[in-house]
């Protein structure tokens, strides 16, 4: 039987899983798609992240997708107009807390994003212009320590607002919608990298 592959953008508030054994109700990915058997997301997004997500019925091709040679890029809304400065700590690391020890991200491609993404609005409101501006960046990492980006702008004085996974390796998010599921051949022609 040959593996599937599918594209998805992941909304705001689903879990990227298929089974939630708590008992609070939780929105999984199940949801959106009728994924055959055997299916599983290639690493993760938080329940309040969005975003790119690849899944696969391949354990091989998720292994290499996780890799950290296959870089992820993130547009983020943070919490004020972010400033230059705050790019460069990001590009260099930034200390951040992990499993209770200080951890010092690895060297990233970060920059400023002038035009707002055009991703239409989020399920839950983020906030009105009363409470100050709010600004984007693109951040480019191959490492995915937990809650890593949004820690990483917390810790140049930006909290995370929104967090949009835009990119996996040669895989874009281009113009998928919220939600919508594309099946692809395969992700191997994208990774040309591994």
């Amino acid at each position: 039987m040959p593996h599937q592959h599918f594209i998805l953008h992941k909304p705001y508030g689903y879990l990227s899983q298929f089974i939630y054994e708590l008992k609070r109700k939780k929105k999984l990915l199940g949801e959106l798609h009728d994924f055959p058997e055997g299916t599983m997301a290639i690493g993760r997004l938080d329940e309040d992240s969005e975003g790119l997500l690849l899944l696969t019925t391949d354990g091989k091709v998720s292994e290499q997708i996780r890799s950290k040679k296959v870089d992820k890029e993130y547009y983020v809304q943070v919490d004020g107009i972010i400033t230059q400065e705050a790019i460069e700590a990001l590009k260099k690391g930034v200390e951040i807390g992990f499993n209770g020890t200080k951890y010092i991200t690895k060297p990233c491609e970060a920059q400023f994003i002038k035009e707002i993404p055009n991703f239409g609005a989020r399920g839950k409101k983020i906030r009105d212009e009363r409470h100050g501006p709010t600004s984007w960046a693109s951040i480019t990492v191959n490492e995915g320590k937990f809650r890593q980006v949004r820690k990483m702008t917390a810790a140049v004085g930006f909290p995370t607002l929104r967090l949009v996974r835009v990119r996996i390796g040669n895989v874009h998010l281009n113009d998928l919608q919220s939600g919508e599921v594309i099946e692809v051949e395969n992700f191997n022609s994208n990774f040309n990298d591994i």
